[in-house]
């Protein structure tokens, strides 16, 4: 099968799979709502505009998870046992239009598309099932960690001290097995709110791959499993309503205004800003999670709001 047949068949998969999540999510909000009125509400300007900056600046390259973390958190918007799951639900549409963009014009691999891919789903199904039954303790110490990795990541790449890559647009051997079990661990961790972009380009960096090839593999990946992973969150409700419908809906705008009408942006001073800012928050999510008691969280089955 060749490479374009693979990338237009995954892209047709991704469209499918993208519907169907949506359509999905709608039955399970009408029923929500349908028991409590709040949760028809819309989501606020606050929340959209969060949408569409965390997601404008994903598509650049910065992320979306650390920020849109440290955007609930100093606003107060989602309960810090909610963030995940309304990461993976709000930011999975966005997601499978970067997904789109990436794979219709990155060269890649179609053997190591479709292997990380998969992998990733696999590890971000299992890990969802996971931390859908996490007490808040854990999450927020989870997410600290995540954060101060995030902020650390982007530091790292702001001095330059990423490996540079190769030029190969695929692995093979022993390489795509050691590929394979990392990528699978950090779709896990996706599922926590750790993103995995930053350690995605330095693990394909490692193994001698083109650095611009973790876009259209993470892309798809991250549309895939934040799907996927969210139907699990959906159905267990933990998610905040409408703080995921104001990612999704800023969302979408501002991954296509970043991929398909911004050529260039001086984005140095603005990462610097972002790598306090996310340290801050990594401090005080774990210093919530630290000083608060261990005590389980059981879902409601509803969706926050």
């Amino acid at each position: 099968m060749s490479s374009v047949t693979v990338r237009v068949a995954l892209l047709i998969l991704i469209c499918v799979t993208g519907l169907v999540f949506a359509a999905l999510w709608a039955r399970r909000v009408r029923r929500a709502a349908a028991v409590d009125s709040k949760a028809a509400r819309h989501p606020s300007l606050v929340q959209v505009t969060i949408g569409f900056v965390t997601n404008f600046f994903d598509t650049l390259g910065i992320g979306s998870f650390a920020t849109t973390t440290t955007a609930f958190k100093a606003l107060r918007l989602v309960p810090d046992e909610d963030i995940p799951g309304t990461m993976i639900v709000g930011h999975g549409l966005p997601v499978v239009m970067q997904a789109l963009i990436f794979l219709a014009v990155v060269k890649v691999d179609s053997t190591t598309l479709l292997t990380l891919i998969t992998a990733t789903v696999l590890g971000g199904w299992l890990g969802a099932g996971v931390v859908t039954r996490l007490p808040r303790r854990s999450i927020q110490i989870g997410m600290g960690i995540g954060l101060l990795l995030a902020a650390v990541f982007m530091a790292m790449s702001q001095l330059e001290l990423f490996p540079g890559g190769g030029l190969a647009v695929g692995l093979s051997g022993g390489k795509l097995l050691i590929a394979i079990a990392i990528i699978f661990v950090l779709g896990a961790l996706l599922m926590v709110g750790i993103g995995h972009y930053a350690p995605c380009l330095i693990m394909l960096s490692l193994l001698g791959m083109d650095p611009r090839v973790a876009f259209p593999i993470m892309m798809g990946a991250g549309a895939m499993v934040a799907m996927i992973g969210g139907l699990r969150f959906i159905d267990k409700g933990r998610y905040n309503v409408r703080a995921a419908l104001g990612l999704t809906l800023g969302g979408i705008p501002g991954v296509l205004i970043a991929g398909l009408a911004v050529k260039s942006l001086p984005l140095d001073v603005l990462r610097w800003v972002v790598v306090l800012v996310v340290t801050y928050a990594a401090l005080t999510m774990l210093k919530s999670g630290l000083s608060a008691p261990n005590v389980s969280s059981e879902p409601d089955m509803r969706p926050r709001n």
